[in-house]
């Protein structure tokens, strides 16, 4: 059977036209999707793309939503994923992988309407024997932090969804945010710049009404949610990478200082593969010990994590650091001297 060139033209653009379709709850209309039909060089008329939806309805699972202005066309909730070709194996995998691992820092919206490729992207795997091949892939990957376990604490939907929105879209959102040691919450206009995961607890960063300071704030600690038509703030100067790296994430003001402490080698062993710096110098100075200097954030987090090796590190400098340190170690011998009653 011979297919003229007017039929295929029509076939390319029934099938961009599906794809335009977004998926329940967002809806777009027929001219706004002839309008984007014209920028992948399908020129017709506005009833032309009407005609093609209503035909297409009968075959797909596209409804029209026609109880308020302006009306506008979407996949049906909850239907099938329509792609061709199908999801490859190595594709499946990907969904799985996202959606295990980065599910929980994904906007609700998003969540909602890639929805179907995970249903897909299981079914798919599920063909697989799960005690071997790619289908058991899942069953062998986890992420483990290299910390003591901690349960997350419990963030309301109700919560994610408008600040993941506010946040995707840069638009202002009121909380009402219970602090912590405190009784009465307080309510803030805050203006999002980014989520952070920092182990079992999801963080805020953001400004709060017109100041400039970058804060954090514990999304488990927010009661309530509005996301507002107003567009956010964002300083300019404000790079959260650069926010994370001097150490805001670990409690510190932005400050550096310059570590030098001396390590038992077995205990600095480690340190040569996950260097605590790009500067980081490991220097040998006899008796199975080892020098180690790098710059580091100035955080708690420095503290706990050298109070962990116990008699195996003696930390040189600072002095600060040394002197607390030292304050710490003579508390703990103070207390582990008491009399068990």
């Amino acid at each position: 059977m011979v297919t003229s060139l007017s039929d295929h033209s029509t076939l390319l653009r029934h099938w961009q036209l599906l794809r335009l379709v977004p998926r329940h709850p967002a809806k777009r209309t027929a001219a706004d999707l002839n309008r984007s039909l014209e920028k992948h060089g399908f020129r017709v008329s506005k009833r032309t793309i009407e005609r093609d939806l209503i035909s297409l309805s009968r075959q797909f699972a596209i409804v029209e939503d026609d109880r308020s202005k302006p009306y506008g066309w979407s996949w049906q909730k909850g239907s099938a994923v329509l792609d061709v070709p199908g999801l490859t194996t190595s594709q499946a995998l990907t969904f799985a992988m996202v959606q295990k691992f980065l599910g929980p820092l994904l906007p609700v919206s998003l969540t909602d309407e890639i929805e179907p490729y995970f249903d897909n992207a299981r079914k798919h795997l599920d063909t697989f024997p799960r005690s071997r091949g790619t289908g058991a892939w899942t069953e062998k990957v986890r992420v483990v932090q290299p910390a003591q376990t901690l349960q997350a604490p419990t963030i309301s939907q109700d919560v994610l969804r408008p600040v993941y929105e506010a946040l995707l879209h840069s638009q202002q959102i009121k909380i009402v945010y219970q602090k912590r040691g405190t009784q009465t919450p307080v309510e803030y206009t805050v203006h999002p710049l980014g989520i952070v995961q920092r182990g079992p607890v999801t963080y805020l960063v953001c400004t709060l009404f017109n100041y400039e300071d970058v804060l954090l704030l514990a999304m488990h600690r927010v009661q309530s949610a509005l996301m507002l038509e107003d567009q956010a703030r964002r300083p300019a100067s404000f790079n959260l990478d650069q926010f994370i790296q001097v150490g805001r994430l670990n409690f510190g003001s932005g400050k550096t200082m310059r570590l030098e402490a001396i390590f038992i080698n077995s205990s600095a062993e480690h340190l040569h593969e996950t260097p605590l710096s790009l500067d980081q110098k490991i220097t040998p100075v006899g008796d199975n010990r080892v020098k180690v200097t790098a710059t580091v954030a100035d955080t708690p987090q420095i503290s706990w994590w050298l109070l962990g090796f116990g008699e195996d590190v003696e930390v040189l400098k600072p002095r600060s650091l040394r002197d607390s340190l030292t304050a710490t170690a003579a508390a703990m011998h103070k207390l582990y001297q008491k009399k068990t009653r």
